[in-house]
């Protein structure tokens, strides 16, 4: 193993590291959540990464985003990532898709080729049809809920979506399985009701955007890569 793992191997073990360096995972939206995902992923010893972003950095993402610099500002997400990726481990194969991902994109992925998939993304429809074509081939997922006008990271759990309360976002998902009759979902969620954000004075085009910080979506991502790391060696302790 190599050294830059080796501390990780002492508490994993070899076996756990070569499961993990044999490992294809997706992250779909590689923001606030997703990022710090990603990032960690990579910083465990995983094989081959997909990152799938259709956005690019700019200003309002540097007080949150792990790959949002002075520097990449203008830049793809996924190419700033990338480029981050491959300065922590050259050996990592990492695939980029500058795709937003909907319904109507869905047909660009071959989701039976994850060992896991990883739900970062902000819209409803994209989550729904995300979390259903993960279902079809029955890839492991996880998804992320509402991150946005938080500020207690100690709150965020684990759960099945229907063992979910509080969050907006999981209600709207919820509800929406449950018609689909998905029996099951891992996600990470927090029972902070999210904070009214003062308006005035905003454009429109900013209220729509909730407001966030940097340890609120980080402890999120860090969280979901947890998850997936475990589950993918078999932790059970």
């Amino acid at each position: 193993m190599s050294e830059k793992f080796s501390r990780t191997e002492l508490l994993f073990g070899k076996e756990a590291m070569e499961k993990l360096a044999s490992a294809r995972v997706a992250v779909f939206g590689i923001g606030g959540v997703g990022g710090h995902t990603a990032e960690a992923l990579v910083r465990s010893g995983l094989g081959a990464i997909d990152i799938i972003d259709n956005d690019k950095v700019c200003e309002s993402n540097l007080n949150r985003q792990i790959y949002a610099t002075l520097s990449t500002i203008d830049k793809y997400k996924v190419d700033a990532a990338k480029e981050r990726i491959l300065d922590i481990n050259p050996n990592i194969t990492v695939n980029t898709y500058k795709t937003f991902y909907m319904p109507e994109t869905s047909n660009e992925f071959d989701f039976r080729q994850y060992d896991y998939i990883v739900d970062a993304i902000d819209t409803v429809t994209g989550k729904i049809e995300l979390i259903m074509q993960a279902n079809k081939v029955g890839t492991p997922i996880i998804s992320s809920m509402g991150a946005g006008n938080k500020m207690h990271p100690e709150m965020f759990e684990v759960a099945d979506i229907y063992k979910t309360s509080v969050c907006p976002l999981a209600r709207v998902i919820r509800q929406d399985l449950k018609k689909r009759k998905i029996p099951k979902l891992k996600v990470v969620y927090s029972k902070e009701p999210p904070i009214k954000i003062n308006t005035d004075g905003m454009t429109d085009s900013k209220k729509r955007f909730p407001g966030s910080n940097a340890f609120v979506p980080s402890v999120a991502g860090l969280i979901i890569a947890g998850e997936v790391i475990k589950d993918l060696i078999g932790y059970k302790k």
